[in-house]
């Protein structure tokens, strides 16, 4: 080799070396930013390495991740796409890029991801919750129930989120500019989070800080109102590791421990002394080495709810709860439990004034990523299941932070959403609940419930079916129905003709759940089928009383003592038309009587039987006239005891025979 050759293949050497150094220190600088939490910033570093063609793979996960953590689903898929089809891809991207396919409605391609990381992870939950019988669960939830949102006039191109009332002003957290402070959050580059307040619906107030010392240089939200042991009122709120103007790290520790330590959150208490708010305390429930925030306190306030991800929950972030002691002291945290936590994140506890507890979570199946949820609860308070809210109130992205106002129908939700005016916006929404048709139906002379009558609901514009249910052994029933429709409900049972009632829900009221629609029934004038008769049979030639005639004359006795007091009857007897006029009178005759006599010696008034008559083969139910022309059923028809009805009830127009 020349030394022409060795000079120029030295230096090529130093440049590359010196090349791949630079790189180096690009990935270190990006990783270093990425373990800040200032994914913003770290962005352009890892897409600085792919440019350069400088690990390639490292660079497009954390890019991918970077977008996921800011929430910007759409913008991690081609970053995911550039890595994830590697054999030594660890497997957790499978579920991530799952979740972001699904949040930005390529549900097919979630489906195939969620399939390939069951297959390494059977025994995650989630993929319980989000995989049924080999197909992505549908989230169930009552779609009569609504939410008509809208944002409020506050937004702005930064962040807004979570909403307390309190004695007129509505407060919440916001990423906006301060004439003291213009450092940006590494994070997603917008200023640090401090707590507003605004006259609650007045739509062209301007927000304000909250005065004192709640607001500092690092994020401050959450804000909730409560009282203290002296009823004095104290707020909540969220804040990072920061109290008493000390950060809360020691100087000792490496960097990154300290920036993770900062990052952490912790619930503060404030207080009002001498007409200032002061910050006054640093809660127990606290760490430095794990984050609790997101506080909300029951109506007694004797309840303190936040998350948090200390050890030894069901996932990344857990709710749970705290009681508040008489004194105002914070006891000993105690986790929701597994019917609300889950494997993924469960945040921004809320509990309203009945004492329903609501939360975000994208570990529960949802529509998209964060989802609020609501709890169902027995008569003791045990939670037994969560309801996801549903469509408008939840989306495709991150839906979190609700409140609802006293009268349980208005409130506030954040949203990262489409359509918003920064990276999260605040919205006002308005709950239609569902709404139901109720009622009792009952006989009209003797004002008993009657079960077993079918109900049918009929739209009257269309005459479509909408719906059909039966009444309860009390007489009860329910139906779902929509608002702004005229409906006909029809009802009907074998003992009583069919009745319809009409109704309209046009000018029901938006917070009403029910609509009472009683119904009496008149009963059919036919006592065989009142009581519910079967055949009375009597032996050839023979008047007496069989055993299997008592019992369905008992069932007469039954409905004229009992169910319809005030019926009065004749006692009809038929025969067939074999033999002559003179035997089957004479034959009839004797049965009506020994069927009248049963029913005196039973209890039946005397003067509520008017009559009682043996009528032969005079009127027959057919054109059966003798055996030859007549099958056995057909001669069986004619043979028959009839109770026409003369009276039910009092003044009834009668019907006679």
């Amino acid at each position: 080799m020349t030394t022409k050759k060795i000079i120029i293949s030295f230096f090529a050497s130093i440049l590359l070396c010196a090349s791949l150094n630079a790189q180096s220190s690009v990935q270190k600088e990006a990783d270093r930013l990425f373990n800040k939490f200032a994914y913003a910033k770290a962005i352009p570093q890892y897409e600085q390495m792919v440019v350069n063609s400088y690990n390639e793979n490292h660079a497009y996960q954390r890019l991918a991740e970077c977008y996921l953590l800011m929430r910007d689903f759409e913008k991690s898929i081609p970053y995911f796409k550039r890595f994830i089809e590697e054999a030594d891809t660890p497997t957790n991207y499978y579920f991530k890029y799952a979740m972001a396919l699904k949040s930005s409605g390529d549900e097919d391609s979630a489906l195939k991801w969620l399939k390939k990381y069951k297959k390494f992870n059977k025994n995650d939950k989630r993929v319980k919750a989000f995989l049924k019988d080999g197909n992505l669960a549908s989230v169930v939830f009552n779609s009569r129930e609504r939410y008509d949102l809208e944002p409020v006039p506050f937004n702005t191109e930064y962040s807004e989120f979570g909403s307390f009332v309190h004695e007129g002003n509505l407060y919440f957290s916001a990423s906006r500019k301060s004439q003291k402070n213009d450092e940006l959050y590494g994070w997603n580059n917008e200023p640090w989070l401090d707590i507003f307040y605004v006259p609650e619906g007045n739509t062209m107030a301007s927000p304000k800080r909250f005065g004192g010392e709640i607001n500092s240089k690092f994020h401050e939200s959450s804000l909730v109102f409560s009282t203290d042991y002296k009823n004095d009122t104290i707020v909540y709120f969220t804040r990072n590791n920061y109290f008493q103007k000390k950060e809360g790290f020691h100087t000792t520790q490496k960097e990154d421990k300290l920036i993770e330590n900062q990052n952490n959150l912790k619930i503060y208490k404030g207080e009002k002394i001498d007409g200032e708010w002061k910050v006054t305390r640093n809660l127990k429930t606290n760490a430095d080495h794990y984050s609790t925030g997101h506080p909300s306190v029951n109506t007694e306030r004797t309840l303190l709810y936040f998350s948090s991800d200390r050890p030894g929950g069901y996932g990344g972030t857990d709710i749970y709860y705290a009681k508040i002691h008489p004194r105002g002291g914070i006891g000993q945290p105690i986790n929701a439990g597994p019917i609300v936590n889950t494997a993924g994140n469960e945040m921004f506890p809320y509990v309203n004034n009945e004492g329903q507890l609501f939360f975000s979570s994208d570990g529960h199946l949802g529509f998209g990523q964060l989802d609020v949820f609501g709890t169902v609860a027995d008569s003791t308070g045990q939670i037994k299941d969560v309801i996801n809210l549903g469509k408008p109130l939840n989306s495709d992205k991150d839906d979190f932070g609700y409140y609802a106002l006293e009268n349980g129908i208005d409130g506030y939700v954040s949203s990262n959403r489409k359509g918003g005016k920064g990276g999260d916006d605040i919205y006002k929404f308005r709950f239609v609940p569902s709404l139901s048709v109720q009622g009792v139906v009952t006989d009209a002379i003797n004002l008993k419930t009657l079960d077993s009558v079918q109900i049918s609901l009929f739209n009257q514009a269309t005459g479509e079916l909408m719906s059909k249910t039966m009444t309860d052994a009390n007489g009860k029933y329910q139906m779902l129905i929509s608002r702004n429709v005229n409906y006909r409900i029809e009802a009907v049972r074998k003992t009583h003709p069919h009745k319809s009632v009409y109704f309209n829900t046009r000018t029901t009221g938006r917070a009403a759940r029910l609509v009472r629609q009683d119904i009496e029934l008149e009963p059919i004038l036919d006592v065989k089928v009142l009581a519910g008769l079967k055949k009375i049979y009597y032996d050839f030639n023979k008047a007496d009383i069989r055993p299997d005639a008592a019992i369905e004359l008992d069932k007469v006795v039954k409905l004229m003592t009992e169910t319809y007091p005030e019926m009065i009857i004749k006692l009809e007897a038929h025969t067939d038309p074999v033999g002559s006029h003179a035997y089957n009178d004479q034959l009839s005759e004797r049965r009506a009587k020994s069927a009248y006599e049963y029913l005196l010696a039973n209890g039946v008034p005397r003067n509520h039987i008017l009559s009682y008559k043996g009528f032969g083969k005079r009127v027959p139910i057919n054109e059966c006239t003798s055996k030859q022309d007549c099958t056995p059923e057909e001669l069986e028809l004619n043979r028959r005891t009839e109770f026409p009805v003369v009276q039910i009830k009092s003044r009834t127009v009668t019907q006679s025979k």
